[in-house]
């Protein structure tokens, strides 16, 4: 069968039973968070994918909170579920859906409703009527915001639900996109991935971002199967490489632009390359910094700006960095410049798009209302593009 052919056997319906290949952790010892390299292997797919596209992963849930839940709802694990939403061919048994079908966490007033019909304790009644009164509204988002299902099952014993009932109120586990860290000119067989790890507590336990802990924990390397696809996007490096490109991207927003440089530095692009990184603090948490550094060294990177919050009083963001370097960026961006982010859409990506308007504005001479129209041109262009989450 032709790479071609066998590519298309793989999709987000069927999706490619990986392996990890590489699982590190880039940030240094003191740092506050995980962030983690991941090399998945695409050896065998037959998959293509191109600079900027994303990795879907398909994550399942950890065994012991399974576990926890099939024995407060007091069934085996083994009871056939088909939730409706699921749209199943057969019933499946409870620990297989649990396990890989279903999400376990954002309980909704439903599942609420249905222990408060079920509950046979004087006290767990109470509680439930108290939260779904009328005027509770905020007491019970507040309520559901700090649970998980397993909670709720664990506060109100008294409430037998059986297995379907249970599972007809979780939400189909979906999978998650992850902004790809390698370039194909380099990698053909790999997808790197940059991922920041989620753990945390609510109501004394604690919680983890399913897919980053499945990839960062539960996954072992070689063995475990990661169900995987890629997600093509529009997101990509200017198609003449003789174009300069500016890229912003703090945090694991990094992970599209290691891999566009390396596409760049592979396809003998000439343009030059502006790098905007941040992140907490620079000793700990300079992701990649040996290839930033080295890539400088060869003249492969024109110009790196770097905005480590945590290292000064003040916190200095990337679009700090930005509006230093405005006349610069400008000249960049009146040469024909390709301008990039990815990252956080509520705050950053916002934040570095007024700055880039600003700097438009202040240093074009332009009115506001012609930088509008000149950010709106460069989307058109294609030469203003976000990969934001």
């Amino acid at each position: 069968m032709s790479d071609n052919a066998e590519a298309s056997v793989w999709s987000k319906d069927r999706p490619f039973p990986a392996r990890l290949a590489e699982n590190r952790l880039l940030n240094r010892p003191g740092s506050a968070k995980e962030t983690r390299h991941l090399a998945v292997s695409l050896a065998g797919s037959g998959l293509h994918y191109k600079a900027g596209d994303s990795l879907g992963v398909f994550p399942s849930n950890r065994a012991e909170e399974v576990a926890e839940i099939i024995r407060l709802l007091g069934a085996t694990g083994d009871e056939p579920v088909s939730p409706a939403h699921l749209k199943l061919t057969a019933p499946v048994p409870l620990h297989d859906a649990l396990t890989a079908r279903l999400a376990l966490s954002r309980p909704t007033r439903k599942i609420i409703e249905t222990l408060a019909a079920k509950v046979t304790a004087a006290e767990e009644q109470a509680k439930l009527a108290g939260l779904l009164a009328p005027e509770s509204k905020e007491v019970l988002a507040a309520f559901l915001e700090e649970r998980e299902f397993v909670d709720l099952l664990a506060e109100f014993p008294s409430a037998r639900l059986t297995a379907q009932e249970f599972a007809d109120h979780l939400r189909k586990l979906m999978p998650r996109l992850y902004s790809i860290a390698s370039s194909p000119k380099v990698f053909p067989d790999e997808i790197h991935l940059t991922v920041a790890v989620v753990r945390y507590e609510t109501n004394g336990r604690q919680r983890v971002g399913v897919a980053t802990t499945f990839l960062a924990d539960r996954a072992q390397l070689g063995t475990t199967p990661v169900p995987v696809f890629v997600s093509h996007s529009h997101f990509g490096v200017p198609e003449d490489g003789g174009r300069d490109s500016i890229m912003v991207g703090p945090g694991t927003g990094i992970a599209p632009f290691r891999a566009f440089v390396q596409e760049r530095v592979a396809a003998g692009a000439t343009g030059r390359n502006w790098l905007f990184f941040g992140d907490q603090k620079h000793a700990t948490d300079f992701l990649y910094e040996d290839e930033w550094r080295r890539w400088l060294a060869e003249g492969r990177l024109a110009r790196l700006d770097t905005a480590f919050s945590r290292d000064q009083l003040m916190k200095v963001y990337v679009q700090d960095r930005m509006r230093e370097n405005a006349a610069e960026l400008w000249a960049w961006l009146k040469g024909g410049a390709h301008f990039y982010v990815c990252g956080d859409a509520k705050r950053m990506a916002k934040d570095v798009d007024t700055a880039l308007h600003d700097i438009i504005a202040d240093k074009g001479g332009l009115t506001p209302a012609q930088a509008v129209d000149y950010v709106k041109q460069m989307k058109k262009d294609k030469r203003y593009q976000r990969d934001v989450y």
